[in-house]
């Protein structure tokens, strides 16, 4: 665990968006890769030009699921167990579509996300907070004909990540987007609106593109929450287009 202090962290992000705004052309859509304030990225981020993979050795039909194997019932995260897992249940909605705003339909979605008290079920997570016996933090979906979806979960916890000294993560929720093969894996992260740690964050904050970043936070809803029962969001996942969504480069932990 480095000794850095959030102040200087937060420097660093400074410096690194000063330098991405000063250099010529668009600000990146995606992640920079070996964003320093982020400290594993730095060493674990591909270092090579990526190797093309040949489409006629891989698997062109969807290789995770059959559309009779997901049950709706896997889009609640809180129905699982014997109990009601603890924490503010909430529901999670939107649509995934391509640039022109067509849907994008018949896609699985897979969720996973700590638990209200900031705990994933993750052996590497030794943070100590409380499991929950009855939530284990992961969900599935499949997009309907308008490209939408539906969750309902637990509002995730914030948690250390020992990236620096007092580091701790934005609530957040890890979104996969399957596609119809391996290659086309998508995996990003939704966060909540008006989160203090948002500025403090070199996930987030690895991305450099304002714009961009404000597309990660899901809207409140009031209309979708349920009287007595939950609060809503809206969030819509862009697959292409000057609008789309990040994607992050890679999945190194649970973070």
């Amino acid at each position: 665990m480095t000794e850095l202090t959030q102040r200087e962290i937060s420097a660093e992000i400074a410096d690194a968006h000063a330098a991405a705004a000063a250099a010529a052309g668009p600000l990146p859509v995606h992640p920079l890769r070996g964003f320093a304030p982020y400290r594993s990225s730095v060493l674990r981020h591909p270092t090579h030009q990526l190797v093309r993979a040949d489409p006629e050795e891989i698997e062109l039909v969807s290789p995770a699921f059959g559309h009779s194997d997901v049950a709706p019932e896997e889009s609640d995260l809180t129905i699982q167990h014997g109990g009601e897992p603890l924490g503010e249940r909430i529901i999670v909605t939107g649509r995934v579509i391509d640039g022109e705003a067509r849907p994008v339909r018949g896609q699985l979605i897979e969720v996973w996300q700590a638990n209200s008290a900031g705990r994933y079920v993750h052996k590497r997570d030794q943070h100590p907070a409380p499991l929950d016996p009855n939530f284990t933090g992961v969900g599935r979906a499949i997009t309907g004909e308008d490209g939408s979806y539906r969750f309902v979960t637990i509002k995730p916890g914030p948690y250390p990540w020992k990236n620096h000294r007092n580091a701790w993560r934005p609530a957040h929720i890890h979104f996969s987007v399957f596609g119809s093969a391996f290659t086309q894996r998508l995996i990003t992260q939704m966060y909540f609106p008006s989160d203090p740690l948002f500025a403090l964050d070199p996930i987030y904050q690895s991305i450099v593109d304002p714009d961009a970043r404000r597309r990660l936070i899901a809207t409140y809803d009031h209309d979708l929450s349920v009287p007595e029962w939950a609060m809503g969001y809206r969030w819509d996942i862009v697959l292409t287009g000057g609008k789309a969504t990040w994607m992050e480069p890679g999945e190194g932990d649970h973070a």
